[in-house]
This record gives structure tokens, sequence and C-alpha cells, in this order.
């Protein structure tokens, strides 16, 4: 049997990268797919066509993650399409870097609106639906840089230490409902994004990192698996850094 045959899970932000790569892996193990971004372009409608190839139920929906109202709104329409809830990753979110002395208020606001706020607002909207199933898994999708810090990111950093903050205190008030919580915190992935940085930079970058490679969308979505499926049923409240062991 598939470690999530017949689960369902929302996944934020998954149209492409780390999330598309969740939602992926999670089709090949069986579980229905409900993805959100926030327009449902051509990039979406290709994701929702490539896991609809595992023969699972997949729809994306069009949702401003940062967005209370919407939010919950998204949310009620995925479960009448649904039925059930059974795995959260909050996935969703954007940089927006420079050194603290010249960080606008509009950068600061717009990250932690998107990164952290969004996913308080898909956890109070799926609360309800996971305590009377009495069972759930929330994956928050934090960063080494959200343990660590990093200089140039001060509102990605605290937008990221907040989703570490929010899912151990989710593990202590949901526990008891069958609930569990936890987050993940990747290092150096190798994305469209860090493809814009420099071949150099990006040898530089792996001379840091003890594995001395970058990490894959499947490394991180091959531990958000063992996060959502049974294989980690007395683990919650805890962080895993997927770094290739660059800041043990």
């Amino acid at each position: 049997m598939k470690l999530l045959e017949g689960k369902t899970a929302i996944i934020t932000g998954a149209a492409r990268g780390i999330g598309k790569a969740i939602a992926i892996r999670f089709a090949q193990e069986g579980c229905n797919i409900a993805f959100t971004d926030l327009v449902m372009d051509e990039n979406a409608q290709a994701t929702e066509n490539e896991i609809a190839t595992f023969g699972v139920k997949v729809k994306g929906y069009a949702s401003n993650a940062a967005d209370f109202e919407d939010t919950h709104n998204v949310v009620n329409e995925i479960v009448k399409d649904f039925e059930r809830i059974d795995i959260l990753v909050n996935n969703a979110g954007i940089t927006r870097d420079g050194l603290m002395m010249r960080m606008s208020e509009q950068q600061w606001d717009m990250v932690i609106n998107v990164n952290l706020k969004s996913a308080f607002n898909f956890v109070h909207a799926l609360t309800p639906v996971m305590m009377k199933q009495k069972s759930g898994s929330i994956i928050n999708m934090s960063s080494v840089v959200g343990v660590h810090g990093n200089a140039g990111q001060a509102n990605y950093s605290a937008s990221k230490a907040g989703m570490i903050g929010l899912a151990k205190s989710i593990s202590k008030e949901l526990g008891s409902r069958g609930i569990r919580a936890n987050a993940i915190a990747p290092g150096f992935i190798i994305t469209e994004m860090t493809h814009q940085l420099s071949e150099e930079v990006r040898a530089e970058w792996a001379k840091q990192i003890p594995l001395k490679r970058g990490g894959t969308p499947e490394d991180v979505a091959n531990t958000a698996l063992y996060l959502a499926s049974d294989l980690s049923s007395y683990v919650t409240g805890q962080v895993i850094q997927v770094d290739g062991g660059m800041n043990t």
C-alpha cells in the first residue's frame, strides 16, 4: 500500500519549485492534491496535468494566501470538493532582500504577510476540519535562515523563524486532538531562483556544504513525505534541516 493512499493534501504555492515537487511526491504515494497559487496560469495548469498522470484527484485554486478571508473561502471550497483534508503544507513564500537599514516598510510587510501570515490563515481555516477528523499533519516550510539568520534577509529570516514558532505552538495546542505540526528548514536548494546566481557563486556555496552539493526540490519533498505519512506518527514540534550538513 502507498504511504498516503486515500489521503488529501493542501499545498500552498505549489505551481512550481519545491511546492510542485512535494505535490508530485505525494501524488506518487496515492495522495489527492489540492494546491494553491496566486493565479492559475499555464504553469499551474501544467502542474495540475502532471499530477493527474498519477491517477489521483487533483485541482488547483487561485488564492491570495496572505488574505485571511480569501484563504477561508478557498479552504471551504477545497473541503467541499475533497470532503476531507489530512495534510497541510504551508509552502507559499517570497523574498524581498535588502540590508535592514535600507529595507522599506513595504518590503518587510509583504514578506511577513506572504510567508508567515499565510500559514496562520491556512492553519486557522483548517483547524476545525482536522479537529473534527481527530487527525492531521501540518508542515511549515521554513529555512535554515529562519534558524540561523542571514545578513540582508531580516524580513525573510524573521518570517521563516516565525514558521518554526508557529509549528511548535500548534504541536502543543493540537497534539491532544491527533494533529501533528512540524517544520522543514531547507538549505541551498537548486531551483529556478538559485539558477539566477552565477555558476561561480553556486560552486562557492557548495564548498561550504559537507555533502558538497546543493539540494534538490526532491530532497525536500522526501522529507515532507516522511512528515506527512504515518512513518512520523510520533514526531511533532520538530524542525528538520535539509541542508547537506551546512549548519551542523
